[in-house]
């Protein structure tokens, strides 16, 4: 092999460097307003006790999530009949931007203090920053909560454990 057969692996190279670089700036001009509004939106829309965060960490990744942080205002007064209720903290809908300027969607559940056998978090899906859109949101909004039912009530098979 000569060094010339290198040429197409060096444009290919140059390309995929690109296609980052787009997805990236597609990110800071477009996805992320757009995850702020609608789940803004949301959260003023339907007063659950959720918050929407936008989080920076690990170099130039972002992240926006949804993330249940106090318990429903309309429903405090039925935790008064039962004072060692306790609300868990936590649960968040995440949508991350990767290295390669692709958005992970994947959820996070709450964790009980001694819990042993639960779920950490679900992997929903892979997005491109183009393909990000109120639809597809909204879709993965009504996914998360779907889940967070799931795990505040489970069906009676799928038993959760603790610690003695």
């Amino acid at each position: 092999m000569k060094i010339e057969h290198l040429e197409e692996r060096i444009k290919d190279y140059k390309t995929s460097i690109k296609t980052v670089i787009e997805k990236k700036i597609l990110w800071e001009t477009k996805t992320r307003d757009l995850l702020l509004k609608t789940l803004n939106n949301i959260v003023n829309q339907y007063n659950i006790g959720w918050r929407v965060q936008e989080l920076s960490w690990i170099n130039s990744n972002e992240a926006v999530n949804i993330t249940f942080d106090s318990f429903p205002p309309d429903l405090i007064e039925s935790t008064n009949k039962i004072p060692s209720y306790q609300f868990i903290q936590g649960g968040a809908l995440v949508f991350s931007q990767s290295y390669s300027g692709d958005i992970n969607v994947f959820m996070l559940f709450p964790v009980p203090e001694n819990m042993i056998d639960g779920e950490d978090d679900t992997n929903l899906a892979i997005f491109t920053p183009e393909n990000i859109t109120e639809k597809v949101i909204i879709e993965k909004v009504d996914e998360f909560l779907k889940k967070m039912v799931e795990w505040e009530v489970p069906a009676i098979k799928k038993k959760v454990g603790y610690i003695k």
